[in-house]
């Protein structure tokens, strides 16, 4: 190694020690302090082998304590490392890392015996990678998909929102609300909690306590140091620390579910932040992506049930989504239409940005959503619809939890995003080699439920007469013969001569016969409807006293005006990008 190599750009020691915290560092001592002490990278040294150049790196001194790893960190240390790491035993540590640190004038950094050599390294290195990413160009430093998320809790708990990796930085935040304190304001702009503020926290035990799990922790309001009420989560994978996320309370009260939306929040953060750090895909992300696969059917089930470790034989279930002017029901195309067709209508139907953006703040509400119900729920966005997988459902009960779930999602889109959502529960089928038709269904009842406008939340059993005349009109659609060319002579007489005969007798076969009733949905005296009927009798042939004529009349008619349901929805909504 080049001894006069730049060291790269990497975390300052205070930094690191904020970081790791007190269940972790038991003992530091810096005889020259700890200002403008930066680590950037890190390195492991066994006491049996000989110390490398170490330019800025801090070094873990493993495989040897007391008196023995005295005498490796000296020499790690005069080979240039910034700081040494050594494991304490007991009081007899802390005198032996003050006097390493003054005969060397190196941080030294003394860690509980429990601490794992290895999960150290991945938090320091987590830590630095945090830290060069922070210190990028502004384009590549702040995801935009971290902001939106901020934006979607600040919607669901009625806070101010910040987002925060394992050195306290401020990664991404909600746009400033009222009642804005001064913690908040020097955050934002310095884009990192002020040292003073951060002390008090570590002082409070906040640090240790969002660390240890992951609880919501209360913050109470301290007028005289300018901080108000907070909420804040830890965000972590598995036993590594990657960051926080703070509510800030503004001029109102946060609401009552904020500390549930702040736990899905933190999963849904895990992967962003991953995603952040590492510029590549994390698990997490993968599992959505595959998850649109198995939807589409490109991916078989029980592949996808070994890859996010679920039972492939426990209940599970589809919930579907749907923005009402993302998904309207004219842009949906025919039961024939192809995969490419389907995936370009669903977004013709609004100007891409603004499909772009209004998808994304409904995918962000549901993944929130899904996170605090389950870890493993998982969210895919597909054309205009999102997605939600709920697999292990409890048996006999998992209708019933998902209508539930979804409703409280199409209420927070509501209530707190102001989207016009509609949301789908397909059936709760055996096991995830069945979810495609938990799906489908999903698909026409969002399909039915969209065009209607009304129930907001429905399953299979609330629109099963919708689904059923939509499946007959798609095998109706498919099988040209079995139309009557009585209704296609009366089609085509209306379209030709603008006569208003099929929607007379629309309106009067869908009014059960009644005279009266249909001619108030026509608007029409109740003698200019009688001669209309009398007069597509005379034009098609067809006798409308006759119960079997009427049905397949209504049938043909429906499905050539396109008045109906979208027709076998499970064709005709596509998974894509």
């Amino acid at each position: 190694m080049d001894e006069t190599a730049t060291p790269p750009a990497g975390a300052g020691i205070r930094q690191l020690l904020l970081a790791l915290g007190e269940p972790v560092v038991d003992l530091v001592a810096a005889p020259a302090g700890l200002e403008d002490v930066g680590v950037g990278d890190v390195a492991i040294l066994d006491a049996d082998e000989e110390p490398e150049p170490y330019q800025a790196h801090l070094v873990l001194i493993i495989g040897a304590r007391g008196r023995r790893a005295l005498r490796v960190a000296r020499a790690a240390a005069r080979r240039g490392a910034t700081a040494v790491v050594v494991k304490m035993d007991a009081d007899d540590g802390r005198e032996m890392v003050k006097e390493l640190a003054e005969d060397t004038g190196t941080v030294v950094i003394g860690i509980r015996p429990e601490v794992r050599w290895a999960h150290l390294d991945s938090l320091v290195r987590g830590v630095i990678a945090d830290a060069r990413r922070a210190g990028e160009p502004e384009s590549a430093e702040r995801p935009a998909d971290l902001f939106a998320l901020a934006e979607t809790v600040a919607a669901l708990t009625g806070g101010n929102i910040s987002i925060e990796d394992a050195t306290n930085r401020v990664v991404a935040y909600s746009r400033s609300g009222d009642g804005v304190d001064e913690l908040r304001r020097r955050s934002i702009l310095g884009w990192e909690g002020p040292a003073h503020y951060l002390s008090l926290l570590r002082e409070w035990g906040v640090f240790e306590r969002l660390r240890a799990g992951g609880e919501v922790v209360r913050v109470e309001e301290r007028a005289e140091l300018g901080i108000r009420r907070r909420l804040a989560i830890g965000i972590r994978v598995q036993d590594q620390w990657l960051g926080s996320i703070w509510v800030q309370e503004g001029s109102g009260p946060l609401s009552d579910t904020g500390e549930q939306a702040l736990v899905g929040a933190a999963r849904a953060a895990a992967l962003l932040l991953v995603r952040h750090r590492t510029g590549t895909p994390s698990d997490l992300q993968v599992e959505e992506a595959l998850l649109g696969r198995m939807l589409d059917g490109h991916i078989d089930p029980r592949t996808f049930a070994a890859r996010i470790g679920a039972e492939l034989t426990k209940p599970a279930a589809v919930v579907a989504f749907a923005l009402t002017d993302l998904a309207r029901p004219d842009s949906a195309p025919t039961a024939s239409a192809s995969t490419d067709s389907a995936r370009a209508d669903d977004s013709a139907c609004v100007d891409r940005p603004a499909f772009e953006l209004r998808r994304a703040e409904m995918t962000s509400l549901v993944t929130v959503h899904a996170g605090a119900y389950r870890r493993r729920a998982l969210v895919a966005a597909g054309g205009s619809r999102v997605y939600m997988l709920l697999p292990g459902l409890p048996e006999g009960a998992g209708e019933g939890i998902a209508a539930g779930l979804a409703g409280d999602i199409v209420r927070s889109a509501g209530q707190r995003l102001h989207l016009d959502v509609r949301a789908a529960v397909g059936s709760v089928v055996g096991g995830l080699d069945s979810i495609a038709a938990s799906k489908g269904e999903a698909d026409q009842v969002l399909g039915i439920i969209t065009r209607q406008g009304d129930p907001r939340v429905a399953t299979i059993a609330d629109v099963r007469s919708e689904v059923l005349v939509g499946e007959t009109l798609a095998l109706l659609e498919q099988h040209p013969r079995l139309r009557d060319p009585r209704i296609s002579l009366l089609l085509a007489h209306d379209r030709e001569h603008e006569g208003g005969l099929v929607p007379s007798v629309l309106a009067y076969l869908a009014s059960q016969f009644n005279m009266r009733a249909a001619a108030r949905l026509l608007h029409l005296h109740t003698n200019t409807l009688r001669y209309r009927l009398k007069r597509a009798e005379t034009i098609s042939g067809i006798d409308l006293a006759d119960p079997h004529q009427c049905l397949f009349a209504h049938l043909q008619l429906l499905l050539e005006t396109e008045t109906v349901p979208e027709r076998d929805a499970s064709q005709t909504s596509s998974y894509g990008h």
